[in-house]
């Protein structure tokens, strides 16, 4: 696996590299935001980590210009800003995963692992919910035979609604076996919300027919059950 980190400051980037490193990974390192880019669409990776300041370009440009060309590299965004607007934002952007920093490196690593990971789906690899179809091998996903491109986490988030189809998930649920939050200080409900609503524009823009319905307060459920 190739992970590319794009950060400026010397001492993180060192450190994450040379973690990312040492626990197998191969990695490259690029220290300003016009090296990352030119980076990030002329060389092959299978994650991008991805400091919010940077000089020359700003990691939430790249992020938007990357996701406008339909790019679905999973980015991983390291960034001093913490308040709820500022994970919003980076969400709306592009981003699969959000983590403030200072960090621990494990907690890190932990992340890194969940957004590189491929596992097959269990049971069918062929899912299918009404007019939305879902390869779980080549990670396809259409809607009346329309492709629609998805985010790491926004596929991941669909399989899950897929899998469990006709039953109510709730945002504990999501936090536990999508994001794999299973200890935090805080909440995670706003980040579920904004993933909610993004892959519902995607997915869901039928208002005759929703594919997915929220059950006030408990959570939300995919209406039919799976017919393949």
């Amino acid at each position: 696996m190739r992970i590319l980190v794009i950060e400026d400051e010397p001492k993180i980037a060192k450190a994450v590299g040379e973690g990312l490193g040492a626990a197998g990974y191969e990695v490259a390192v690029a220290n300003t935001g016009e090296d990352g880019f030119f980076r990030l669409v002329s060389e092959p990776c299978d994650l991008v980590v991805l400091d919010w300041m940077l000089p020359g370009r700003s990691g939430i440009e790249i992020l938007r210009a990357i996701r406008a060309e339909g790019r679905t590299t999973p980015v991983l965004l390291l960034t001093a800003k913490d308040s709820i607007e500022d994970r919003v934002q980076g969400l709306d952007a592009g981003a699969d995963d959000y983590l403030v920093k200072p960090f621990a490196f494990p907690e890190f690593e932990a992340r890194v692992r969940a957004l590189l990971r491929r596992a097959p789906a269990e049971g069918a690899s062929q899912l299918q919910v009404g007019p939305l179809e879902l390869d779980v091998q080549t990670r396809r996903v259409t809607v009346a035979g329309e492709p629609v491109e998805l985010t790491l986490r926004e596929f991941d988030l669909l399989r899950y609604f897929m899998q469990n189809a006709g039953r109510i998930v709730s945002r504990e649920m999501l936090a536990r076996d999508v994001w794999e939050e299973t200890a935090r200080a805080t909440p995670i409900d706003n980040v579920i919300d904004v993933h909610m609503a993004r892959l519902r524009k995607k997915v869901d823009t039928d208002p005759e027919a929703r594919l997915i319905e929220t059950v006030r307060g408990v959570g939300f459920r995919m209406g039919a059950g799976p017919v393949a």
